[in-house]
C-alpha cells in the first residue's frame, strides 16, 4: 500500500495559546494524538504575539508558493492584542479596529494558499482577573488585561468571521459555560489548564464534524495510515485470526 500524507497536516498559528498547546494537557498534542495516523499537527505559536507581529512574518509562516498546502490552519490571535495600551506606545496592545483589519488580511492569504486549505479561527478566551493580579511581577511594567477587553476582541473576531464566511470558535462563551472555570480551566489566569484545553478540542471537532467540507476533515472520517490487516498484530481468542488495532482509540 502506498501512503500519500501530502497536505494531510493542520497548521496551528497563533500566539503562547498555541505555542503552550502541546504543554499541560494541551489541546494542540490532544488533537495530534487523535489524528495519529491521519494527519500531522504542526505548531506555528509564538510567545508574546500580537497580529501585527503575525503579518510580518505570514509569508514566511505560508509561503504561497509551496509545493504543498495545508489541509488545515487554525489560527489565535487577540490575547496580547486586547492587552491596554502602554504610555510609551510599545507592548503588544493593537486597536480594536486594527486588529479586525489585520485577522481580515489573514484570513485572505490563507484563504489563497490553496482552494482545499481549510480554516477556523478560534476568538479570544476569558481570563481570571484575581489571578492574573496576584500573580503580577515586578519585570513587567503595568499590565492591562481584563474579561471585558477579551470580550470585545472576541466578539470582533467572530463578527469579521460571520463576513467572511469563516469557521470561528466562541472561546470567550464556550470556557464560561464550564463549571468553576475561573480556576479550573487556567493554570496562571490566562493560559489554558487540561481542563480549558479539553474545552479548546471539542469545539474544534464540532466545527470540524459540521463543517460541509469536502473531504471531510474530521478525524473519524479519515482514512488511517496502514490500515490493512497483517498476520503480525495480536492474536485474536479464537487463534487463528489477528485483531487490526489500526482504529483503536481512546478518545
Amino acid at each position: 500500500m502506498k501512503v500519500d500524507r501530502r497536505g494531510l497536516s493542520s497548521f496551528c498559528y497563533g500566539s503562547s495559546i498555541v505555542q503552550l498547546s502541546f504543554s499541560n494537557g494541551g489541546w494542540g498534542a490532544t488533537l495530534a494524538d487523535i489524528y495519529a495516523r491521519k494527519a500531522d499537527v504542526l505548531l506555528r505559536g509564538y510567545y508574546g504575539w500580537n497580529s501585527r507581529r503575525a503579518l510580518q512574518v505570514l509569508d514566511q509562516v505560508f509561503p504561497k508558493d509551496a509545493s504543498i498546502q495545508p489541509s488545515l490552519v487554525i489560527v489565535y490571535f487577540g490575547g496580547n492584542d486586547s492587552m491596554g495600551p502602554h504610555s510609551s506606545g510599545l507592548g503588544p496592545h493593537v486597536p480594536l479596529p486594527e486588529y479586525i483589519e489585520n485577522m481580515r488580511k489573514i484570513a485572505l492569504h490563507l484563504k489563497s494558499l490553496s482552494e482545499t486549505t481549510r480554516i477556523i479561527f478560534l476568538s479570544c478566551p476569558p481570563v481570571n482577573e484575581e489571578r492574573l493580579r496576584q500573580r503580577a511581577s515586578g519585570i513587567f511594567s503595568e499590565v492591562v488585561r481584563t474579561n471585558e477587553l477579551c470580550r470585545r476582541y472576541s466578539e470582533a473576531c467572530i463578527d469579521l468571521c460571520q463576513e467572511m464566511g469563516l469557521k470561528v470558535v466562541d472561546l470567550w462563551t464556550a470556557i464560561q459555560k464550564q463549571d468553576d472555570w475561573l480556576n479550573a480551566c487556567f493554570t496562571d489566569g490566562v493560559h489554558l489548564s487540561a481542563e480549558g484545553s479539553k474545552i479548546v478540542v471539542e469545539e474544534i471537532l464540532k466545527v470540524l464534524k459540521e463543517a460541509e467540507w469536502m473531504p471531510c476533515l474530521h478525524w473519524n472520517s479519515m482514512p488511517t495510515e496502514f490500515a490493512e490487516d497483517s498476520p503480525y498484530y495480536l492474536v485474536a481468542a479464537d487463534g487463528k485470526t489477528t485483531l487490526n488495532p489500526s482504529k483503536w482509540t481512546f478518545h
